[in-house]
Parts: structure tokens; sequence; C-alpha cells
């Protein structure tokens, strides 16, 4: 505080009369905004003071021309006389800010902070014959320091993320601590917007906090209730005369509560978030300083819930992120593995094995099959709580659902909550029985028809819409894969039947000689292959045999071989010449189709002679046909021939080779020539020819000359090959 040397100069001395001092103070100090008092003689008798000392001392109490402590004995008890007394005494002023006094009359106390100055006053002659007090309240500026600290002190909170509890618990002792006798209370509002919750009361007694908590929000809900219902201030001075607080007076009293100033609290948006509510234990109208609070925290605290719901929608997002991220791991994995599985009912039985414990602890997997239902798969943790799936109930009950479900074609729920749970028929649900607390029966549909149906059970209450809406996801993968493997086993089965088809059913017994063939489709053998073998009588004791690759694969290359070995049949009983027939084939191949077409072929006519077996081959651009002689020796037989379907003139002349007992005729197709090494090279007929040599045994047979052929291919290129493989072995008997 400063105050002007000539006016303290005028004051302190006091060398004119009482009542022309009295005037002078008045002109000087009766309007200005400083407190001012003049004390006279050691007893510091009140000469003289302007009307703002009187509002802030004095109250009701005007009086002058008695000792200050009569007057206001209050000061008396807190120092003041005391720092009067040495200033008389030694004549040396005293100056302090931000003193702290209690001022009033019992019952009407408050607190003021003030910036003082006591100055001696002197007569004509420089004795000391008074004291000059002059003031400035500086209560409103203390009050705004402490609340600017206390509000950065919250700001900081709120801005480091701290647990909305502690601080709104921390804003409410501050409240307290700025404004004693005040009970400072936050309620939120709950996610319904229907009622309030407990935030902060760290003053009110527990059971009050928690017998408000939850109070709905209504015009006669106490203060609270009706503030937000309002959204508007609501001050009751008076809770026992307040018709607001009728159904929560007797809790209030309980409390020692009798006034309570709630305000609502407000978004940015202007949306509610709760209420702040101010307690007094004596009926009490609010004064402007609680208003003034009022208003501050309510911001402060509007700004601490919205930084927390902002928060836990962040961290709500990042679950739902989470989560959601973790369905489609456990989805794409799953259907993953749906997907290796290349057969019908695998697929079905490794999706119940993946449900379970991940979705629900029990599992069942239902197909229909010819019009009837069966269950396929079921998985359960451990075989005690498989047992109940063994249970007559639940397994009735289950088939009803599974029935529905095929009907219907939409996902079936149910869950115990204290009633029975009946299905769409009126039979009881699974959920129904004591051991089974929540179900799903959801449909496995693809291409519009419904054949199956994953059931999950669970034991320890009801599956959640989470769980029901990934088993959804699941089934439906599930079933596309599953059709899909249904797909390719009927198109593995259609082309193996077709195959077979193309291929004699078994090799026919020819006197003097032993056959064995074999016959080893590519890949999974989803396509019909173009090798071919056939063995047939024909007129005079003669038989025809031959070895065939048709270039292609699929419907095209079936209908090609079938034309050929259908052909060769016709063709062989009525020419007596292999060229002939050859020839024949060949025609067919050119005039028959509008495609390039061509087919490698080895065709031979078998004669028995004495003692040996006599063959007229006709070999066309394929494998040239191998030997294998009873003393182990190898003879490969190149004789040159074009492919057929090529050009209309193919002038074959035939190779004429005799067998004797022992001897075999060894007929392959390129597949099994051309098949690599992991490292890309071909098998080829050198090493053909090597497998043929090692052979054991003296007369091996035709069967085992196939077996050892087949083993040193799949030893040399491994089980899986890039083209058919084909091979006819005939041996010489007699």
């Amino acid at each position: 505080m400063t105050i002007r040397s000539d006016l303290l100069g005028s004051v302190t001395e006091s060398s004119r009369s009482a009542l022309l001092r009295s005037e002078e103070y008045e002109d000087l100090f009766d309007q200005a905004p400083v407190i001012f008092a003049a004390l006279s003689g050691p007893q510091h008798l009140l000469e003289a003071a302007n009307p703002a000392f009187f509002e802030v001392f004095g109250g009701e109490r005007r009086a002058t021309g008695a000792p200050v402590d009569e007057l206001f004995p209050e000061l008396g008890r807190q120092g003041v006389l005391d720092r009067l007394d040495a200033v008389y005494r030694t004549g040396t002023a005293y100056r302090a800010r931000g003193g702290r006094l209690v001022v009033g009359t019992p019952g009407a106390e408050r607190e003021g902070f003030f910036d003082f100055t006591y100055e001696p006053r002197r007569d004509g002659s420089g004795r000391i014959d008074g004291v000059i007090v002059i003031a400035v309240e500086t209560t409103a500026h203390h009050h705004a320091q402490l609340l600017a600290a206390e509000q950065r002190v919250l700001l900081e909170q709120i801005a480091r993320d701290a647990p909305l509890g502690e601080t709104l618990t921390g804003m409410a002792r501050a409240i307290e601590e700025l404004a004693p006798g005040l009970l400072v209370s936050v309620l939120l509002l709950d996610a319904d917007g229907e009622r309030l919750r407990h935030g902060a009361g760290p003053s009110l007694p527990a059971f009050y906090n928690e017998l408000i908590d939850g109070i709905p929000i209504g015009p006669r809900v106490g203060s609270c209730g009706t503030a937000a219902y309002l959204r508007a201030p609501v001050v009751v001075s008076d809770i026992a005369a307040d018709p607001r607080w009728e159904d929560y007076r007797e809790l209030a009293a309980r409390a020692g509560l009798a006034a309570c100033w709630s305000t609502p609290i407000m978004s940015g948006d202007d949306q509610l978030l709760g209420t702040f509510a101010m307690y007094h234990r004596t009926p009490k109208e609010p004064e402007d300083k609680d208003v003034a609070l009022s208003a501050a925290f309510a911001r402060i605290t509007a700004l601490a819930i919205e930084r927390h719901h902002a928060l836990e929608a962040g961290r709500a997002a990042q679950q739902r992120e989470k989560a959601a991220r973790e369905d489609l791991a456990f989805v794409l994995e799953a259907s993953t593995a749906i997907t290796r599985e290349p057969h019908y009912f695998d697929c079905l039985q490794c999706m119940a094995r993946l449900t379970v414990p991940a979705l629900a602890p029990l599992c069942t997997v239902h197909v229909v099959e010819d019009g009837r239902t069966r269950l396929i798969a079921a998985a359960a943790p451990d075989p005690a709580t498989e047992g109940l799936l063994a249970a007559a109930g639940i397994r009735d009950d289950i088939d009803r659902a599974v029935a529905r479900v095929l009907t219907c074609g939409r996902t079936e729920t149910g869950g115990t909550s204290g009633r029975t749970e009946t299905g769409g028929d009126g039979a009881p649900a699974p959920a129904a029985r004591p051991d089974v607390t929540g179900y799903a029966c959801v449909p496995l549909t693809t291409r519009g028809r419904t054949f199956g149906v994953l059931t999950l059970l669970t034991t320890d209450g009801p599956l959640d819409e989470h769980v029901v809406a990934l088993a959804e996801e699941l089934a439906r993968r599930a079933a596309s894969s599953a059709d899909n493997a249904h797909q390719f086993t009927d198109r593995v089965r259609l082309a193996r039947d077709l195959q077979a088809g193309l291929l004699p059913p078994e090799l026919p017994a020819v006197p003097g000689a032993e056959l064995a063939a074999s016959y080893h489709p590519a890949g999974e053998g989803l396509d019909v292959g173009g090798d071919f073998y056939d063995v047939f009588p024909l007129p005079d004791n003669r038989w025809a045999l031959m070895v065939g690759d048709v270039c292609g694969r699929g419907a095209a290359a079936a209908t090609t071989t079938a034309m050929v070995r259908h052909t060769a049949r016709a063709a062989a009983r009525l020419l007596n010449d292999p060229a002939d027939v050859v020839a024949a084939i060949n025609e067919a191949l050119t005039e028959g189709t509008t495609e390039d077409t061509f087919v490698s072929l080895v065709y031979g006519e078998l004669r028995h002679a004495v003692s040996r077996l006599s063959l007229d081959l006709i070999r066309a651009g394929h494998v040239p046909p191998l030997v294998r002689r009873a003393d182990g020796t190898v003879e490969e037989l190149a004789h040159p021939g074009l492919l057929l379907g090529i050009d209309r003139d193919v002038a074959a002349a035939p190779c004429h080779i005799e067998l004797s007992p022992g001897d075999s005729l060894v007929l392959v197709t390129d597949g099994i020539t051309e098949a690599r090494s992991p490292e890309g090279t071909f098998f080829d007929e050198h090493r053909l020819a090597d497998a043929l040599r090692s052979l054991p045994g003296a007369t091996p047979t035709a069967a085992s000359v196939v077996a050892a052929v087949t083993a040193a291919v799949t030893a040399f290129a491994g089980d899986s090959t890039p083209d058919d493989q084909a091979a006819l072995v005939l041996t010489a008997t007699s």
C-alpha cells in the first residue's frame, strides 16, 4: 500500500483541537476507499473513524470515545492492541501486508485480509498522543490468489490425466479450505442420463454419499436433482423448510446439513455433466464469494469431467480397436486353418475344435446328409464337460434347436434369466437345463442353402452378442470352405471315376504272359489326364496292347482318349496290320476334331510262337519301349515315328520283337521319364533302364517290374508329380 507523505503528515501532526482534527479527518477520509481510524492516548480511545472502518470492523457498532478493545474485543485477542502499544511506546510505525483478522460479532464472524499502516501521532511539542490506523482490505485479492493457485493445481492434475476421483476430491477440499464451513459435493451424470452418481464429497458423511448415489433427476429431488433437471442453479437456504427436500429431509438432518446450493455442471456444448453442491450446517444464503467460487469451480469441474470422458472414450476406442484386431486375427487364423482342410468333414470338425474354448466351452456341428441330420463333430475342454452333451435331455434339446435353425436359416440364442427357455416350437431350449446357461445355434449356409448348424453352449452365463457375432462370421466362412471342400471332393471323385472309365477295369488274362499296370494322376487328380493304356483280344488268337498320351487335360483330353481307344478297338478287329490301325487312329484325330490335338502312342499286336511271344510295335512319337531280358539286360526300342493328329500321312513301319520266358516289355508315358527331382533334373530313359537292370531275382514278375519302376520314380521325384504317370508291363511266361 502507498500513502502520500503529506497526507500522513497532516493526520499524524496533532497541534489542532480534537474538534478541528475530526473535521479534517472527515474531509480527508469519509469518502476514501481506505479504512481509517484515529486513536488517542495510551488506552487507544477511538477518536474518529471513517465509514469504511465501521463497515469492516463495526457492523452495528459505530460508537467512538471508548478504548478500541472495548468496542471491538475480537481485535485485542488477535494481537492488534500489542502492535498499537508498541507503536505508541516506541514511536516507530508498523506496516504489514496481507495480515489476517477475523472480524464481526459472535455468530457473524468472517475472515479478512488487510494491508496495515500504524503511524504514531504527535502533538505540537512532538510528543506522541495517539496512533493513526490506515488499512486496505485485500481479502478479495487474497482469495483470488488462493483461488488461482488452487485452479492451477487442478488444471495441472487435469493436464496430467490424474484420475477423475482424485481431481474432484482435491477440488472439494480446496474449496472447503477457501471457505471454512462449506461442505462440497460433486455428482456425475450416469450413462443413461437419468441419474446422478457419486463423484466426490470428502467431508460429507459416508452414509450420506452412499444414499444419494444414484438419485434421479427431477423437479423435486433436493437441490442437485432439481438443478440437473432445470439446468440452472438451485439455492436452498433452509433444507428443513424447502419442499424440494421433502423426500430427503430426514437424510439431511441425520447428516447435519441445513442448506444446500447446487449448480449444474455443463459441458462446452451445453450438455449436462453433473452437479456441484455446497452444503452448510446452518441455514444460510450464499454470499457473492460463494457464488464466484461455485461458478469458477463448476467450470473447472466441467473441464475435468470432459477430459475424463475424452480419455475414457479414447481408451474405449483403443479397447474396441484391440478387440476388433483380436477378433479379426481369430477369424482369419481360424478360417485359414479351416480352409487348409481339403475335405468336407475335416473343415467342419476343425471349426468345432477352434471354437472351444475361444468362444464357448461346448460345441457341436450337425449337417444334413441324404435328408437326415447327424452329428459330425463335438468339442469340449475336458471329458467332464463333454459328458454334458451325452445327457439325454440336453441332446434332445439341441436336436430340436438344430431342426428349428435348419428350417428357418436364422441364428437362435438363449440364456438363463430366472425363467424357462423354450424354442419357437414351445419345446425347452438347451439353456433350460441347469447345467447349460446359454446357447447359440448358428446356421451353416452357402449358396442360399442351410446344410448344417454350429451350436455353442456355455455353463457360466449366457453368450453375449459379441461371441454370437464372431460365431456367425466363423460359421459363414467355414460353410463356404466346407462347401468348396465338398465340391472339391466331388470333383476329384468325378475325375477319378471318369479316368477309370477311360482305362480297362482290369487287365485281361493273356495266355503265356503276365500283365501289370499302374496309373498315378498328377496332383489331386482334379482333371482327367491324357495318359491311357489298353489290352484287348483280336481274332486268330491275337492280342492288341497300347500305351498313349493325349496332349492336355480335362474334358477335351478325356474325349480324345476315348476316341483313340474306341477307334483302335474297332479298327484292329477289321485290319490285320498294326500300321493300318495306327493310320485309322490318325485319320480319326485329324478329321474328327477342330482343335490341334495330338497323341503319342505305342501300339502293338501279340502272337504266340513256339516257346516265345512275337510282337509287332508301332511307335508314334511316344517314349521308346524298353525290353528287359531274363538275363537283366535292357534294350531300348527307339524305332522312329511321328505324333498322331498332326499330319494326315503317318507312314509307320512296325518294329518286330520276340519275348522269351522271363523277358518283359515295359511301356511308360512321359510322366515317368520327365519326372523331376527337387533340383529340376529329369528322371529320363537312362534312370528307367537302370531301375530295370537292378531288379532282384532271376525272373521278376510283371507286377514286381511295375512296382520297381514306381518306387524308383517316387524316390527320385517325390510323391507329387506335375504330370500323369502310366506304365504297362507284359512279361512272357511260356
